[in-house]
């Protein structure tokens, strides 16, 4: 009874998305109709027709991956190095006054103003990893910083009193604390990256990269193919954001499933 009930209340949820999005599309064909202009509104049909062209094209593959590839190494890599900051900035007074105010600087700085000044440092095909890395970075220190912070007292007291090691603490203590932080971050900073590193894309226009293809779009005025390449970014930017989250929330039950084992 209890799984027909949720079954249910998916279907009733997927029908309700269904809904709003056919609305939506109609909506955009209405206005597409009324305006009888391709060049400034592209129907639904023509973008569709359009993404079935370039999906068949073996460059349109190369051009996804590429950026896919680029983004994602920004994003991993401000991971990475924003877990070790928020450790060591938490650590140490000098470091955490020393990094706080470039990170807050960053975190304050538009996208557009960082990309032209990195355009002077870093040719255009590394533009989106190193503008991915620099806007997700912050986002990351700041909530790991969080959980490190916000890692109940009482608990970390009866560590010392038990004499836990370095190991024993990040692994019974602070992952348990901070891994919810961890989530959030990914979550906001997965689809920042896409947002930055396409921009950057667009403004660096390296070869093979989406935005490329997006400002090569807007120069010749090829609306279809602007409204088919966004298209493509919105649906990398979900299937990857829902792919990631997946791995990070199984790996997640699996260290639990672990201490459960490991615990007597």
């Amino acid at each position: 009874m209890t799984h027909s009930t949720t079954a249910g209340k998916k279907l009733k949820k997927w029908a309700a998305s269904l809904g709003v999005f056919a609305l939506w599309i109609g909506l955009w064909q209405i206005a597409a109709a009324a305006l009888s202009q391709e060049i400034l509104l592209v129907s639904p049909g023509r973008a569709a027709l359009r993404l079935f062209q370039l999906v068949q094209e073996p460059e349109f593959w190369l051009t996804v991956g590429t950026s896919c590839l680029r983004i994602m190494s920004g994003f991993l890599l401000a991971l990475a190095v924003g877990a070790v900051l928020a450790v060591a900035m938490s650590r140490s007074r000098f470091l955490y006054a020393f990094f706080h105010p470039a990170l807050s600087v960053i975190k304050a700085t538009p996208v557009a103003s960082f990309i032209i000044l990195a355009l002077v440092w870093v040719t255009g095909r590394r533009l989106s990893i190193f503008i991915s890395f620099l806007m997700v970075l912050p986002m990351v220190w700041s909530n790991l910083d969080q959980g490190i912070r916000n890692t109940d007292k009482k608990l970390l007291e009866m560590g010392e009193l038990f004499r836990f090691s370095p190991w024993e603490k990040a692994r019974y203590l602070y992952i348990p604390s901070v891994m919810p932080y961890f989530v959030s971050a990914c979550t906001t900073g997965i689809g920042f990256a896409w947002k930055a590193g396409i921009a950057a894309e667009v403004l660096g226009v390296p070869k093979h990269s989406m935005g490329t293809r997006i400002y090569e779009a807007k120069i010749y005025l090829e609306t279809p193919d602007l409204f088919a390449w966004t298209a493509v970014i919105i649906f990398m930017s979900i299937v990857i954001e829902k792919g990631f989250l997946k791995l990070l929330k199984a790996a997640n039950r699996r260290l639990q499933a672990r201490e459960q084992e490991a615990s007597p």
